[in-house]
């Protein structure tokens, strides 16, 4: 080899390096930075506004008029806290409160529950788990007003579907919604019933996520299908399972569809809930600021009881 042909690599290369495009100056990526930082927000900015104008500003908005006496097509007049001292001397206040809280734990013992175990038994199908998947999700498709009128008729003490199956299988009958013993967790089992497929996909989707070495170092362990459960799923799940029962807690203590069209609120005020008594002060009695007022004790106690159940949950994760 000649040394010219030696030689030839090494001037290869370094016309390579002179040839190579030098990087752009600061001053030119700063500026793509800017833009595209300008190009992002530029696509939030849809979002943002829809967020302000139909969610950010009717909270701020409610906020002010618990203060002030307000009527609609009239000006608004500023009343300090009297609102919520009228709401407070409400006989229908605790009626409220209590029915909610009631709905809210049924929910949990009833509710909670039931969506777990569903997604447990459709995890170990291995045929036609599509179509079971369907049918849990097919409430939560039907509009809840259409659902709570089916359940209505269900529950007709008359000819309702409930009451004529309890005559064919020779059992007492109930008044189910028209008592007032039974009215409340009667909409405790409609709320279930519409709103648990969406749980169950959530559940399963964790399912599923779990790695199936675990189950078989467990079985292997001799674990049965309780301790499995114990031991590998629910630790697995944790996190998932904590959130959920935030949401359902956050969404039952807002119930309102159920109560209004099943029930109205009744019998005795036996269902009537905080939402309901909203929807009452502001388009029955007509009083805005009573239902503002009322409206901002239910931001404060959930944003109150969130804040803590995510503290606890958090230092429960970190010990």
């Amino acid at each position: 080899m000649t040394k010219t042909a030696a030689r030839r690599p090494a001037a290869t290369a370094a016309v390579a390096v002179r040839q190579a495009p030098a990087p752009p100056p600061a001053g030119d990526r700063r500026r793509r930075r800017i833009t595209d930082q300008v190009r992002a927000y530029g696509f939030l900015l849809g979002g943002l506004i829809c967020f302000a104008l139909f969610s950010w500003y009717p909270a701020i908005r409610a906020v002010v008029i618990s203060f002030q006496k307000y009527t609609p097509g009239s000006s608004a007049e500023w009343v300090g806290t009297a609102n919520f001292t009228r709401v407070l001397h409400d006989p229908e206040f605790s009626a409220a409160w209590r029915n909610t809280l009631t709905f809210t734990l049924l929910a949990l013992l009833i509710g909670f529950a039931i969506p777990f175990v569903l997604a447990l038994v459709l995890n170990e199908l291995r045929h036609a788990q599509a179509f079971f998947r369907v049918v849990v999700y097919l409430p939560v498709m039907i509009p809840p007003v259409v659902s709570a009128l089916l359940w209505k008729w269900f529950y007709d003490p008359g000819a309702g579907l409930a009451n004529e199956t309890l005559r064919f299988l020779h059992l007492p009958t109930s008044n189910w919604t028209n008592g007032t013993g039974t009215a409340l967790i009667s909409l405790v089992i409609v709320a279930t019933w519409a709103n648990m497929g969406g749980t169950v996909l959530i559940y399963l989707a964790a399912l599923q996520s779990i790695p199936g070495e675990l189950y078989e170092a467990a079985e292997l362990d001799g674990a049965n299908l309780l301790q499995r459960i114990r031991h590998v799923t629910i630790p697995q799940t944790r996190f998932v399972i904590l959130m959920l029962m935030l949401l359902q807690i956050i969404a039952t203590m807002q119930v309102f569809t159920e109560p209004f069209v099943i029930t109205g609120g009744g019998p005795e005020n036996a269902t009537v809930t905080v939402l309901y008594l909203i929807y009452k002060y502001a388009f029955l009695y007509n009083d805005f600021g009573g239902a503002c007022a009322l409206s901002v004790m239910l931001l404060v106690l959930l944003g109150i009881f969130s804040a803590g159940y995510l503290r606890l949950t958090r230092s429960g994760e970190d010990g």
